[in-house]
């Protein structure tokens, strides 16, 4: 088997889902090699052999300096036929959503999404995919390859392995139809703390926070314990916070070592997204709260007095 982990970037460094992925497809059998697209990644390909892979292409130009998707499906799709791999895979993004089913089309090829992992049963390639508001997992395959997947934010986490990969350049070709998609800006939210995909702690706000005003508890919470702020829908649709920080079914996937939940109810919906968080702690007035089923640590009370003391009691700590 040999597989091809597409590696996507952002401001100069890998994202942490898609070195999750490398690092699953090198403890498979056979060769996995990665794809690095982009202007001036050359050095930070390099890096890739650190979590698993053998080999790296690197296309490098200027063509393919904006995250657009059509010209990566042009490198990867001359790759896949050239180098005649049977799996490629993605880690769970826009922009991979974007390249991998672009891909499927291109090459005619299964695609199978929301991954959860991968596994080698009676010499074939399985992939597992929650089901019934991930209640279940379905057994998901290809009736041919390439094969094609895409994982679920934070189903694998990043290791090192210490080896180095054989970097190999690759020229870039794009199909005339990719030239016809420019962009002309890119917006950056502004942050002072990782983003909820990265961070090892992460502070979620509900309802009962009781405002927007009030997301300041989970902001100073969050900056004390290094971590980053997460809402839940009801607060994103509220427009309390940005959707970009929403957890949850329709939101993203979080597997922090520690997820503070304050006033959220925990809605299966939410439930989805942060489920496999090393250790939930919530804080709810509302004793019959769904969260306190799942939660390792509960503490019932008016939030708006725990917190300030909380975030204090870390302060102190950390001084």
């Amino acid at each position: 088997m040999t597989t091809l982990v597409f590696l996507e970037h952002h401001e100069g460094e890998f994202v942490k889902n898609s070195l999750g992925v490398l690092g699953k497809a090198s403890s498979l059998e056979g060769d996995t090699h990665g794809v690095v697209v982009g202007s001036g990644v050359k050095e930070l390909a390099a890096r890739a052999g650190a979590h698993g892979a053998s080999k790296v292409f690197v296309a490098d130009d200027p063509a393919v300096e904006a995250p657009l998707p059509q010209p990566r499906v042009d490198v990867l799709a001359k790759l896949v036929r050239d180098g005649g791999y049977d799996t490629v895979l993605f880690g769970q993004s826009v922009l991979a959503a974007d390249i991998a089913a672009a891909l499927a089309a291109r090459l005619e090829a299964g695609l199978n999404w929301d991954l959860v992992d991968l596994v080698e049963q009676d010499g074939k390639l399985v992939g597992k995919r929650p089901a019934l508001q991930d209640s279940v997992y379905a057994d998901v395959g290809w009736s041919s390859a390439p094969r094609i997947a895409l994982f679920r934010s934070g189903a694998f986490d990043p290791s090192e392995t210490g080896g180095e990969a054989q970097i190999e350049d690759v020229a870039v070709e794009l199909e005339d139809f990719s030239a016809n998609a420019t962009m002309v800006e890119q917006a950056h939210a502004e942050s002072e703390g990782p983003s909820i995909e990265d961070a090892d702690v992460i502070v979620a706000g509900g309802r009962g926070l009781g405002g927007p005003e009030n997301f300041r508890l989970a902001e100073e919470l969050a900056q004390a314990l290094g971590g980053a702020v997460a809402a839940t829908r009801a607060v994103v649709d509220a427009g309390w916070y940005p959707y970009a920080s929403q957890v949850g079914q329709t939101g993203k996937t979080v597997s922090p070592k520690l997820y503070v939940a304050l006033g959220v109810s925990g809605a299966i919906q939410h439930k989805v997204g942060m489920q496999s968080s090393g250790t939930i702690v919530a804080i709810n007035k509302d004793a019959n709260a769904p969260i306190f089923e799942f939660a390792d640590l509960g503490v019932v009370g008016d939030l708006h007095e725990i917190v300030p003391k909380l975030t204090e009691l870390v302060r102190q700590r950390k001084s």
